[in-house]
């Protein structure tokens, strides 16, 4: 099905994806340390947000082949942020889990970028933080929705 867009949305829809990614851009510089890819961070976060996943739950909610996420979870087990046990009901399968030292270094992942965005949000006056709070909750529904 082809959809027609006004010149308008296009305009909108440029300005709107640059926009989220430089803000990504920016966020990810906010790092700690470089010694943690993004991709092991960004596992690291599903384990913070989502609590302990088999390897298989991990690689599917991070949208990347099992064999890679094996790979991640290994980097992560050796660092020290992740452990895995076994699973409960299948023997089979492993739990993955985040270690304390895995949530403090996360912890202070989310600290660090949020610290820089709050910077950012007291510059802005109650009118635009108000706008940014509604195109947010618009924004998360928008990334919400399956394709």
């Amino acid at each position: 099905m082809l959809t027609i867009v006004s010149p308008e949305q296009s305009t909108l829809t440029s300005r709107l994806r640059l926009a989220v990614v430089r803000l990504n851009r920016r966020l990810r510089a906010q790092r700690t340390t470089a010694t943690v890819t993004l991709t092991q961070i960004s596992a690291l976060s599903c384990l913070h947000k989502c609590g302990p996943l088999t390897p298989g739950e991990l690689a599917a909610k991070e949208g990347v082949q099992p064999p890679s996420m094996t790979r991640v979870i290994a980097a992560l087990e050796d660092m020290g942020y992740v452990s895995r046990r076994p699973h409960p009901s299948d023997g089979r399968q492993a739990i993955v889990a985040l270690t304390e030292t895995g949530l403090v270094y996360i912890k202070g992942e989310i600290t660090a970028r949020e610290a820089w965005l709050d910077e950012r949000l007291n510059e802005l006056d109650d009118e635009e933080r108000a706008i940014l709070a509604r195109a947010a909750e618009i924004i998360d529904r928008m990334a919400g929705k399956a394709d």
